[in-house]
């Protein structure tokens, strides 16, 4: 094994950038110990690169990850290659897939100054790009949405990497006569996102298409109403699908200044949830039309009455508040991948924050407590911190940054030897005994990612099979872009950022 580790090392792949001078490398601390905000950007973004599927680009910058799932698609004659991985395991499932191109096209949205400064705009924009060209081969016709790929089930029995992946590649996909408003709500959203950062581009081709798509999958997901349940029990949908179709109308309106959106969110005010999820879309909806509503548009008042109730249930102290935090600050929801609802509450606060400064509206009234902008985004920047190693394990929850983080995720490629250090077959069964069990650090520092997190009492275990804690995911690392670039921005100082290679080879 330790030969293995070596032989990592030495295949770990280009860096991020070299460093310029100030902290180590490796230690994540920028100007007056404050988390170097910059290098954990970078980290979030290159995340996507290690969950990629299909034929990688000659530019991956993570060395440790080959092609995979090529004939995606095949058994139906449609191309569905590409694509995200969605946490730890080898199956791509839409919904969460186009959720976290949402957030990264939103963080692009409102974060793309911060973005560009910290010099990760390129990278950012390809994160996008490579999940919106699988949204876009998966919409094959009006009235079709693949929504999965590869049995949840037969995966989940299996511990391989992704480029020996042999478990049924099946396809999964909502119809006419089998809809799934949440699937097709989410990926209109999505497209229509991403086609507000691509819609500036000299050559319009990609834009133009992303736009149709979007506004083709809110037709299908609003005139064929139906809940979405062909991923259960991955990715059922609890909330139903109206929030979904308010979520897309919002983008699409952003995107296009359609009246017959402003329309349907006109008419389909009410809903609400203190949390913000791959599942439930109420308060970012809430939020987008909340824009409108500072903007001039005060028949959508209802939207920033539910915001607000958002704001005063996750604030602490608020006479209001609903979720607690942990004796360490951190806001905790779940014991099941609690992370996730973190990184989206603190995305919501920064751009909520940002949007009553720049609008002047003043204070979120709470019952026990009025909360200023600045109150808000401090609070958000907490959040972050505590996730960067301000925290009572004093650690990082993000792989790769400073220089204590978590050293067994649950993550098949990342825990299995790199298939270009150990290239012949690794099965099942030998992955479930040999490499899930041991021990030892994974032997592929997985950079950016960020697990499900500690438990209730600021607890972490750092367990490869405690997927509840140490399972990465892309909506957990969309969420956090945002965030971090806010928080980049709110802190003024500009850190370096890792070399890659010299994280690998000092873990």
């Amino acid at each position: 094994m330790w030969v293995l580790m070596a032989l990592m090392m030495m295949c770990a792949g280009v860096g991020l950038g070299a460093p310029d001078g100030g902290a180590a490398a490796g230690d994540g601390l920028g100007s007056l110990s404050s988390p170097n905000y910059n290098d954990a950007l970078a980290k979030a973004i290159m995340f996507f690169e290690g969950q990629r599927s299909g034929r990688l680009p000659a530019n991956q910058r993570v060395k440790w990850r080959g092609d995979s799932a090529l004939n995606d698609g095949q058994a139906e004659n449609v191309n569905l290659t590409g694509g995200y991985y969605d946490a730890g395991d080898n199956v791509k499932f839409g919904f969460p897939m186009a959720f976290s191109v949402t957030l990264l096209s939103w963080s692009a949205i409102e974060y793309r100054d911060e973005v560009a400064a910290a010099s990760q705009l390129r990278y950012l924009r390809s994160a996008i790009q490579w999940g919106a060209d699988f949204l876009l081969r998966a919409h094959t016709s009006p009235t079709t949405l693949y929504t999965q790929v590869g049995d949840g089930n037969a995966d989940h029995q299996c511990w391989e990497r992704p480029e020996d992946m042999d478990t049924p590649r099946t396809l999964y996909k909502i119809t006419r006569s089998s809809p799934g408003s949440e699937a097709a709500g989410e990926a209109a959203a999505a497209l229509a996102a991403a086609y507000l950062v691509f819609r500036d581009d000299r050559d319009k081709t990609f834009a133009t298409q992303l736009l149709a798509a979007s506004r083709s999958l809110f037709d299908f997901a609003n005139n064929y109403r139906g809940s979405f349940q062909s991923s259960c029990p991955f990715y059922c949908s609890y909330s139903g699908f109206q929030d979904e179709l308010l979520w897309a109308s919002a983008w699409l309106y952003r995107a296009t200044r359609d009246r017959k959106y402003l329309d349907f969110l006109q008419n389909n005010q009410g809903g609400s949830s203190n949390m913000f999820s791959w599942d439930n879309k109420y308060p970012g909806a809430q939020m987008l039309a909340t824009q409108e509503y500072l903007a001039g548009r005060t028949e959508l008042v209802g939207y920033k009455r539910g915001l607000d109730s958002f704001v005063c249930a996750v604030m602490p102290n608020s006479g209001n508040t609903q979720i607690r935090t942990t004796p360490g600050g951190l806001l905790f929801t779940s014991d099941s991948v609690n992370m996730q609802y973190t990184a989206t509450a603190t995305l919501l606060l920064f751009i909520y924050s940002k949007t009553l400064s720049s609008s002047g509206s003043g204070t979120v009234r709470c019952s026990g407590a009025s909360f200023s902008p600045d109150q808000i985004s401090s609070f958000a920047a907490s959040q972050v911190d505590y996730i960067l190693g301000d925290n009572p394990m004093g650690m990082s929850y993000m792989v790769g940054f400073s220089s204590k983080f978590p050293k067994r995720i649950h993550h098949r490629g990342s825990s299995i030897p790199s298939i270009k250090v150990l290239p012949r077959k690794v099965t099942c069964n030998e992955g479930f005994s040999s490499w899930l069990p041991t021990s030892a650090p994974n032997l592929n520092v997985h950079v950016g990612a960020i697990v499900g997190g500690p438990d209730g009492n600021d607890q972490f275990p750092d367990n490869r099979g405690d997927s509840t804690h140490s399972e990465p995911a892309t909506y957990i690392n969309a969420a956090f872009v945002g965030a971090c670039a806010a928080a980049l921005g709110q802190n003024h100082v500009q850190g370096h950022v890792d070399d890659i290679a010299s994280v690998i080879s000092s873990n």
